[in-house]
């Protein structure tokens, strides 16, 4: 191990391999299984939107693009966010085309931080938000929002600061939110970024990812109301099924995405050229694409919830994304993982602990609801024939 401390970046020894996937393989050993456990589209890439890659592959679009993307296609995601979320950038300067949300993400956060900086993370939370900070040598704060129906609250959000703001560079903000399906109110978003205006060093990192997928209100971005001070993460992978054709977007002022295109140029080079010729289909002709996909995810979550609620599980309605996190009934006193791994290998029902979004997801399980709705009726059938047997 010494040795291994000597040849490697520590923060880097140190990390994990995502607890969801770690979890995800573990149960396969119980054989064919009903997986609700990973955030991924169950529907197609749009018919439309592969005839478009198909054609980039016979024109020959082979060939490295520009850093930030192919212009076109950043004029695309420009108009895009402006006649859907009311945000302003110009495609020439403020918006770079990635690989995926992950690598925005990661840009993103190697761009900002320098090691011994705080950067303030809601929880429960997506891992890869601790990993990446931590990989910068940053150091993450987290603010528990379990006891807030899992909403960031502007008081809190504001003592926290007051609390680290001596090195801290910035917060992460997720709505719609994974794991816990809660997205923000338009008066949310304008109370956070009230709070964070008086803060101008402190950027905001706004991971949008799922901004097509809301069902009650329509999505409001913090870009909007912050649009000096955020960095707003978007891209195909959940609004047009598109999560193995990576492509993911960045949208900022010009002073930070010229720092940000930097570290993209290192990492990546520049986006898949065939996979940008079908992100500018999607963004144009299939702007709209997601909405059936969302009105059948509404169905989905009402019978999950349904189930649920009859079952004693508490439970934050979602109204964004794809998940539910729902709390353990209280009669189970062992953790989110030992219930998830005996649930999987006695119904073959897979869901992922709580305890893999941080501690503030102890004692939850997350319920990814991007399946078929047979498989979700089976999987509440099995779930509470195993509830009424425990």
């Amino acid at each position: 191990m010494d040795n291994l401390t000597r040849i490697f970046n520590h923060e880097v020894l140190n990390a994990e391999i995502s607890q969801i996937r770690q979890f995800d393989e573990s149960v396969s050993e119980f054989g064919e299984l009903i997986r609700l456990t990973l955030g991924q589209p169950d529907f197609p890439t749009p018919q439309h939107v592969k005839e478009a890659a198909k054609k980039a592959i016979d024109d020959n679009f082979s060939f490295y693009t520009q850093t930030a993307g192919y212009l076109q296609l950043r004029e695309a995601a420009a108009q895009f966010v402006k006649d859907k979320y009311n945000l302003s950038y110009d495609p020439a300067s403020e918006v770079i085309a990635t690989v995926g949300a992950t690598e925005a993400l990661a840009c993103s956060l190697i761009s900002i931080l320098n090691p011994g900086d705080k950067v303030i993370i809601p929880s429960p939370y997506f891992s890869l938000y601790e990993s990446l900070v931590r990989q910068a040598k940053a150091e993450p704060v987290f603010i528990d929002t379990s006891l807030t129906d899992f909403q960031v609250s502007p008081e809190v959000l504001k003592q926290t600061i007051e609390e680290h703001k001596t090195n801290l560079k910035a917060v992460i903000f997720n709505s719609p939110n994974n794991p816990t399906g809660t997205t923000w109110s338009k008066d949310r978003v304008r109370d956070l970024a009230s709070v964070l205006k008086d803060y101008p060093d402190v950027l905001a990192i706004s991971d949008e990812i799922y901004s097509e997928i809301v069902y009650e209100e329509d999505f409001t971005s913090l870009g909007e109301h912050l649009r000096e001070q955020t960095i707003v993460i978007n891209g195909l992978s959940k609004s047009h099924a598109m999560t193995g054709w990576r492509l993911g977007l960045i949208f900022a002022p010009a002073f930070i995405t010229e720092q940000i295109v930097k570290v993209h140029q290192s990492l990546v080079t520049s986006a898949s050229s065939i996979t940008q010729y079908a992100g500018i289909e999607a963004l144009t002709k299939g702007k709209n694409d997601a909405h059936e996909m969302r009105v059948q995810y509404k169905k989905r979550r009402d019978v999950v919830v349904s189930a649920l609620s009859a079952l004693d599980f508490s439970i934050a309605t979602p109204t964004g994304a794809f998940y539910i996190f729902a709390k353990i009934p209280d009669r189970f006193t062992q953790n989110s993982h030992d219930f998830c791994y005996n649930l999987a290998k006695h119904t073959r029902v897979a869901l992922i602990p709580g305890s893999a979004f941080g501690e503030a997801g102890e004692g939850y399980v997350r319920i990814s609801y991007a399946a078929s709705i047979t498989d979700i009726e089976e999987a509440m059938e099995r779930l509470t024939d195993y509830l009424k047997d425990n």
